[in-house]
């Protein structure tokens, strides 16, 4: 992997852990994304995304993970994706010094349309047990039967409050929070101005078909600005990390 911009000291692998490092002294919830997209703008192949990646998207999906507090998931991709809980890799082990050894999976579920019996649900390591944030308009026997398994977070009337859910997350000492999409959350992130940062992989493949983009929200609104961090490249992969201008 090599560093391109700003330019790495020559022949030097690049220091993933300090290229992806959260700021330090967060006093409030820091929400990154990380995504990936192929060559021409898809954002999964056959649905999903694991057709895009290689070795340098896994390694840089590792470190992202375990820098993070929490992961934040819709509950679609949760499905789609099979998610399970998150593993870190022993070469990042360090890093969660002073945390549990994984982070925990947040799920944003208005409908907790969940697989009760899935692994999300049964098999996480107990200091990092799945969370499932919803909204008071859930169905209350089914609210009590994901508890049984997670904990639950009730955030917003209706439908889930994403500022009210990351601001809870932050209460609970999750500040660093990493978004894993689907391109549905990614768009409400953007959208109400949640996001701060967002890292994308762009994969070299063309995808074609009728792969949708990374992010998915309604039309119009002011386009937010990006400022590029840093650009990483891998076996023609590149690796972007973006800041959104405040």
């Amino acid at each position: 992997m090599r560093q391109l911009l700003p330019p790495g000291p020559p022949g030097a692998e690049p220091d993933l852990a300090a290229l992806y490092a959260y700021p330090a002294g967060l006093n409030r919830a820091w929400l990154r994304a990380n995504m990936i997209e192929s060559a021409d703008g898809a954002a999964a192949v056959d649905g999903l995304s694991g057709g895009l990646s290689g070795p340098g998207d896994r390694a840089v999906f590792g470190v992202l993970r375990a820098l993070a507090d929490v992961i934040l998931v819709g509950a679609g991709t949760a499905r789609e994706e099979k998610y399970r809980p998150a593993r870190v890799r022993p070469e990042w082990a360090g890093l969660r010094a002073g945390r549990p050894a994984t982070p925990p999976i947040a799920v944003l579920s208005g409908r907790l349309g969940l697989d009760l019996a899935g692994p999300l649900l049964t098999r996480p390591a107990p200091d990092a047990r799945t969370i499932v944030i919803t909204s008071a308009a859930a169905d209350p026997d089914l609210r009590a039967a994901v508890a049984a398994h997670a904990d639950v977070i009730v955030a917003g009337e209706r439908r889930v409050d994403l500022a009210a859910a990351a601001g809870e997350l932050a209460r609970r000492g999750y500040r660093r929070i990493l978004a894993e999409g689907g391109p549905r959350l990614l768009g409400q992130l953007a959208g109400t101005g949640l996001l701060d940062e967002l890292c994308v992989t762009v994969s070299p493949v063309l995808a074609g078909g009728p792969a949708g983009r990374i992010l998915h929200g309604p039309p119009g609104g002011r386009p937010a600005r990006l400022d590029l961090a840093h650009l990483l490249a891998d076996d023609g992969y590149l690796f972007c990390r973006y800041l959104v201008r405040r």
